[in-house]
């Protein structure tokens, strides 16, 4: 089944183009479906890039899903025009009330800033604090997963003495939960961050599962919460080119950058990229829907309406 969305959303012609079925609200009013209700707190700097990302992974899912998007209040982004931002994205105010199947925090080029210092920080952990009781599943992603473990479970984020940039090797821990159904013992995942989380740290949580690692790019997956909340340090959502117009941008811009680590074919950007995740980042978009959203929702709903009126 397709996404839901608002009519005009710049994605919905993008993925056209690509042959994805999405349809805008008006025509999916017309189904007698119930659809899963998902929301996007997207904290990237370009908004449109990152909701086709991940409408894009989202579509391949036989679910039909009607889709919000989130926005921080006391936030103005740079790169998104502010007609945009009004058409298509909410305040966490018009939407606190409200209970969601699902949940999608972005990561933020915040991620070398001390954690209290962001300035959104008061809000974001407000927000994560109404996930646990208005949403089945979380999945944070990048910089939202350290800032979520962090502000859960004081789990420390470190400096790296160099971007972790390109597209790594990752196992698995636990392969046989829901999560990870179809994937192969070995896959690939972006990544593109200058901080890390660590083993040793995740480990000592009991509360938390290590899932999925890298010997080059260290923790990729922790769960916690029984499948409540995902946290994933990589970008599985990523575009062929993205890597490629980062590598770019801090090139031009004279940053200390490497060439992606083994994502151009032959190590040479003039040849281009070589996809090595699409496979998986789907299978992993797919199976948190069905196993962790959608066979979840019925009674995690209930449970947690009924805990919120005691």
């Amino acid at each position: 089944m397709p996404l839901n969305l608002q009519k005009n959303l710049p994605a919905i012609d993008l993925l056209k183009e690509e042959h994805i079925f999405v349809m805008d609200s008006s025509r999916a009013s017309t189904q007698d479906i119930r659809p899963l209700r998902m929301v996007v707190l997207n904290l990237m700097p370009l908004k449109i890039t990152t909701e086709t990302d991940l409408i894009r992974l989202l579509s391949n899912s036989p679910l039909q899903i009607e889709l919000d998007f989130m926005k921080i209040k006391g936030h103005t982004p740079k790169n998104t025009p502010v007609e945009h931002m009004r058409e298509f994205y909410k305040d966490f105010d018009e939407i606190a009330g409200s209970f969601y199947d699902g949940l999608i925090v972005t990561g933020a080029p915040v991620e070398q800033m001390p954690f209290e210092d962001v300035h959104y920080w008061n809000e974001i952990t407000t927000i994560f604090d109404w996930a646990r009781t208005h949403i089945t599943s979380t999945l944070y992603i990048c910089w939202a997963a350290q800032a979520a473990l962090h502000h859960f479970y004081k789990i420390p984020k470190y400096g790296l003495p160099a971007k972790m940039f390109g597209v790594f090797r990752h196992t698995l821990r636990e392969p046989f939960l829901p999560i990870f159904r179809g994937f192969d013992e070995e896959f690939y995942v972006p990544h593109s961050r200058h901080t890390e989380i660590r083993r040793e740290d995740i480990l000592k949580v009991p509360e938390l599962m290590l899932l999925s690692e890298s010997e080059e790019s260290g923790v990729y997956m922790v769960m916690s919460r029984g499948g409540r909340e995902f946290y994933i340090t990589g970008h599985s959502e990523y575009s062929p080119y993205t890597l490629n117009d980062e590598y770019i941008r801090d090139a031009d811009k004279g940053l200390p950058i490497n060439v992606p680590v083994n994502y151009y074919r032959n190590n040479d950007p003039a040849l281009g990229p070589v996809v090595r995740w699409r496979g998986h980042a789907n299978l992993l978009f797919t199976n948190w829907l069905n196993y962790y959203v959608y066979q979840e929702t019925p009674y995690r709903i209930e449970e947690i309406k009924n805990i919120n009126e005691l």
